[in-house]
C-alpha cells in the first residue's frame, strides 16, 4: 500500500496520520456532544480533551518504543517518526487515563461519568484509526490465500493491500476495526435505551475491547513482545478482569446513581 497520502515535497502526509487524526476528531464531537447533555462544563471538556490526546499520543508511542528499545536505541531519530506507525493504542489508554484521572479529581468532577462519557469516544476512534495499519502494512496476521479471504467476504481492495512480504495476510486490523465500530454502535443503543449505572459503560468497553485484543492478538504475527508473553493479551486480560470487577461493584449502586440521571 502507498503510505503517502499527499506528497509536498518536503512535507509529506501520510494515511496513517490522517486516519489517527479522523478518529481523534470524530471522538472528539461524540465526547462533546454527550459530555454537554450530562452538563459538563465546556472549558473542563476543552482542556480535557486536548490534554488527554497529548498525553495518549506521547503514551502510545512510548509503550511502542519501550517495547522496541534494542531498535530505537540503534535508530533513536526513528523514535519521533510516528507516521511511520508506532503507536500502540494500550499505552496511550493507559497515559490517558492517568490523565483523566488527575484532572477529575482537580476540578472535582465524577470520574465514572466522566470515563462512561469518553469510552465511547474512544472505541469509534479505534475503530477509525486502525485503518492507518491497512496503509503501512502493519497489524496483519498469519499467511493465507486471496480464496480464503474471498470467501469471508473480505472486500478485494482490503485482500489487494494485505499482500505482503510475497505472501496474503489475514487483516487482524480489519476484524479489530469492525468489531470495534459494532461495540460503538452497540453503545450508543444502550445508551439510549436502557438505564446504566455509572460505570458500566465503562465496564462494558474494557470486556468488549478486551476480549476481541486478546483474540486478535493470538493472530498477529507483529505484536509486541515482552519474552514469549504478547504483552498486548496480557494487558486485554487485565481489561477483561477489571470490567468484570466494575461492573459487579456497580450493580450494588444505588438509583441516585444511574448513569441517565
Amino acid at each position: 500500500m502507498e503510505k503517502v497520502a499527499l506528497d509536498l515535497g518536503p512535507i509529506q502526509i501520510y494515511w496513517y496520520s490522517i486516519f489517527i487524526f479522523i478518529g481523534m476528531l470524530i471522538a472528539c464531537i461524540v465526547i462533546y456532544k454527550e459530555a454537554k447533555k450530562k452538563g459538563i462544563e465546556e472549558d473542563f471538556l476543552v482542556n480535557l480533551t486536548f490534554n488527554t490526546i497529548i498525553f495518549g499520543i506521547i503514551g502510545a508511542r512510548l509503550y511502542y518504543v519501550l517495547f522496541n528499545l534494542s531498535y530505537y536505541m540503534n535508530n533513536p531519530i526513528e523514535i519521533l517518526q510516528v507516521w511511520n506507525g508506532g503507536l500502540a493504542i494500550h499505552g496511550g489508554i493507559i497515559a490517558g487515563l492517568l490523565f483523566v484521572i488527575y484532572y477529575c479529581r482537580k476540578h472535582e468532577v465524577n470520574l465514572w461519568k466522566m470515563l462512561d462519557i469518553i469510552v465511547v469516544g474512544l472505541i469509534i476512534a479505534q475503530a477509525i484509526g486502525r485503518w492507518g495499519n491497512f496503509f503501512n502494512s502493519e497489524a496483519y496476521g498469519p499467511v493465507t490465500t486471496a480464496e480464503k479471504l474471498e470467501s469471508h467476504g473480505i472486500p478485494d481492495f482490503i485482500i489487494s493491500g494485505m499482500y505482503i512480504l510475497g505472501d496474503y495476510r489475514q487483516p487482524t486490523f480489519f476484524y479489530e476495526s469492525m468489531w470495534c465500530l459494532f461495540g460503538f454502535l452497540a453503545m450508543l443503543i444502550i445508551r439510549k435505551y436502557k438505564k446504566l449505572k455509572i460505570s458500566q459503560l465503562t465496564s462494558f468497553y474494557l470486556i468488549w475491547y478486551g476480549a476481541i485484543r486478546f483474540i486478535i492478538e493470538a493472530m498477529r504475527t507483529d505484536s509486541l513482545m515482552l519474552g514469549p508473553l504478547k504483552i498486548a493479551q496480557f494487558v486485554s486480560v487485565i481489561f477483561i478482569i477489571s470490567g468484570i470487577i466494575i461492573f459487579i461493584k456497580s450493580i450494588k449502586k444505588t438509583e441516585q446513581e444511574l448513569y441517565n440521571v
